[in-house]
């Protein structure tokens, strides 16, 4: 039966018969609350069958959890606290118009849902019911309370009258099906495009003509429900003939560029006194570092970002954005991850050269295994400096998966050998010393291991960056001076440095982990103990039996400015991974590059997309460092130095 005047319909193919199918079982949802009735009377006769028949190769479930007694089905109260809605409630009552135990439609978990790309949230229970059924109620407008719900997975709001839909439905983020069909609406809201774990979207029997090409970011929808619409034939024939995952597709790539968000501001750290006296100063030294995650090519699958449009996730389009915003920070320092070997080599040195960078590049450690064109698509680390202002002593190559097989309390570690020596990251470091002046710096580019269930491998991993890193920095310290020249006869004698700890050191990268990690404890206070939670109760010779320590006194360049707290941003994590740490006793931040609009982030449903060109954002330091006289150390270094010259023995304490 036609609905709505739709037009006739071609031959049936199966995406049009599941079409057809789901919108006539809608249909016969129109009465009030048929779903949340339907569940409870399913939920008795199962109670009570006299001989139940169940699967035996299923693992049986704890008993479904009992919804909140007093919270009313409009979002008029509040739930109670996860405490009060815990299984043990002695409630047992359901209100009216709540779902808890199923619903018609197929069924659909959290466990189903395709999963989050790098790191993910771990979202709290907030609530022991997650359905709501107002359908068949007639309910002419959607109390904007009913939106203080985030926690809702399934949401009937079928067959009553409404005419549109207030775009806060965009805080429901963790519904997996919506039900809008029987109603009397005339257009989609753009935002339900930020609902993207939606499976299932039911718009059925409405007078709806157009969809919004917002929609294009529900990559997980499996069907969208369009029957008994006058919808315009172009979209109408794309979902008849391919199916929903075409018709979003369609919409997807479509979608015209939105508008660019506000240029991120520069934050100064300092007093307009304190920047002035060092503009003034000039024996003050200072440069500028960029970090960035640059999503190699190679990862940015559809399957990964099925959010993004593919022209945007297209290589040609996101390497242009990369490099264009790169340029015009222009930073002294450029340390990318994710940078393949055929992209260092074709596009980013060749074109960074011209602007007087030089750089090096190390891939991932199974590039030694394999041929030359499986090669060129390892991804690695690379360093960029500026050549006019600093030479390049050394640069050097950390694989902490061959660093972890040489350690001899390692080698006994089952752990070592099952999680550690199966990842291939690294870290790439370089000594440096500035043309001029000839003071020294260290700079290690690292990318750490992403998955969450390996937070010991993390901290391994960085565990052994510093120390390698130390003892790089030591060996540094004891090179004499290169020879540089200079026109100003006064210009002071190159800085010495009594160990490496007093070298300016830049430690920065993607390092995979939250503030609230082992990873961030242990680069921030330079300690961790050796039963810290993060080792997972993995064994890992000393770290586990001693615990980990540096001695580089390293501070994050945004740990003064709080509301910088993301610099990774998917449908399924927004939160800061990536870090620029700086020895806080040879150098001071100056002013850092500022957080991402908020009012544009909260219209987007994760990067890559039209203006970022990849999952990860830029982050941009100024540093200064320290003149002697401005370092604690410095009248230690001078007797350091002296007795390494002289042959009187002195003991200090």
């Amino acid at each position: 039966m036609l609905q709505n005047g739709s037009p006739p319909q071609p031959p049936l193919n199966h995406h049009w018969q599941s079409q057809l199918l789901k919108a006539e079982l809608c249909r016969q949802a129109n009465t009030p609350h048929h779903r949340a009735r339907a569940s409870a009377m399913a939920t008795r006769n199962s109670a009570k069958a006299p001989i139940p028949i169940t699967n035996p190769n299923v693992k049986l479930q704890p008993p479904p959890p009992q919804p909140p007694p007093d919270a009313s089905i409009d979002g008029s109260d509040s739930p109670r606290s996860d405490k009060q809605n815990s299984p043990g409630s002695s409630s047992s009552a359901s209100p009216p118009g709540r779902l808890t135990n199923g619903h018609t439609s197929s069924a659909l978990t959290a466990s189903s849902l395709a999963p989050a790309p790098r790191t993910s949230n771990i979202r709290k229970q907030e609530s022991t019911w997650t359905t709501l059924d107002l359908g068949g109620i007639r309910l002419k407008n959607i109390s904007l309370n009913l939106f203080r719900f985030s926690y809702l997975t399934i949401l009937y709001l079928n067959h009553n009258s409404l005419t549109f839909v207030p775009p806060e439905i965009s805080r429901l983020q963790q519904l997996i099906l919506l039900d809008l069909s029987g109603n009397e609406i005339t257009s989609v809201p753009p935002e339900l495009g930020m609902l993207t774990l939606l499976r299932e979207l039911y718009l059925f029997d409405n007078q709806i003509t157009t969809l919004p090409h917002e929609l294009g970011s529900l990559y997980q929808l499996e069907m969208l429900g369009i029957e008994g619409n006058p919808m315009e034939a172009g979209l109408r024939n794309i979902l008849q003939k391919d199916g929903t995952a075409a018709l979003i597709s369609f919409l997807r790539d479509s979608c015209p560029v939105p508008s660019p968000p506000p240029e991120r501001q520069w934050r100064t750290l300092l007093s307009d006194a304190e920047r002035k006296a060092l503009e003034n100063d000039p024996l003050s030294e200072s440069f500028t570092l960029l970090s960035y995650n640059i999503l190699c090519e190679r990862s940015a699958t559809s399957h990964m970002y099925g959010y993004t449009p593919s022209w945007a996730l297209a290589w040609d389009y996101r390497k242009e954005l990369i490099l264009t915003e790169i340029m015009n920070y222009d930073a002294d320092f450029l340390c990318l991850q994710e940078v393949e070997v055929g992209q260092f080599e074709d596009y980013f040195l060749r074109n960074l050269s011209a602007h007087d960078y030089e750089g090096v590049h190390w891939p991932k450690s199974r590039a030694r295994t394999m041929g030359e064109n499986e090669r060129r698509r390892v991804d690695g680390c690379a360093i960029f400096y500026k050549a006019n202002k600093y030479q390049l002593v050394e640069n050097l190559l950390i694989e902490f998966n061959q660093i972890a097989l040489q350690r001899p309390d390692f080698k006994k570690t089952d752990d070592m050998f099952n999680r550690v020596l199966t990842k291939d990251h690294i870290a790439v470091v370089t000594l440096l010393e500035n043309r001029t002046t000839g003071s020294r710096l260290v700079i290690a580019n690292v990318h750490i291991h992403w998955d969450p269930e390996y937070r010991d491998v993390k901290l391994v991993q960085v565990a052994l960056l510093m120390e390698e890193l130390q003892k790089i920095s030591d060996r540094f310290a004891k090179l004499p001076p290169r020879l540089f020249t200079h026109d100003d006869p006064n210009q002071p004698a190159p800085p010495t440095y009594a160990d490496g700890s007093k070298i300016p050191t830049i430690v920065c990268g993607d390092f995979n982990s939250v503030p609230e990690s082992g990873v961030y404890d242990f680069l921030a206070n330079g300690t961790v103990p050796s039963d810290h939670s993060d080792f997972m109760s993995h064994v890992y010779g000393k770290y586990t039996s001693d615990g980990l320590k540096h001695r580089l006194n390293l501070k994050s360049i945004y740990a003064n400015v709080p509301e910088f707290n993301m610099t990774n941003h998917t449908p399924g994590f927004q939160g800061q991974i990536d870090y620029i740490w700086y020895s806080s006793s040879t150098m001071a931040v100056t002013s850092v590059l500022g957080e991402v609009d908020k009012t544009y982030l909260s219209k987007v449903v994760g990067f890559p997309n039209a203006h970022f060109p990849s999952d990860h954002i830029c982050l941009i330091g100024e540093l200064r460092i320290k003149p002697p006289k401005d370092n604690p150390d410095f009248l230690l270094d001078f007797i350091l130095l002296w007795l390494g010259s002289s042959s009187v023995g002195l003991e200090l304490k």
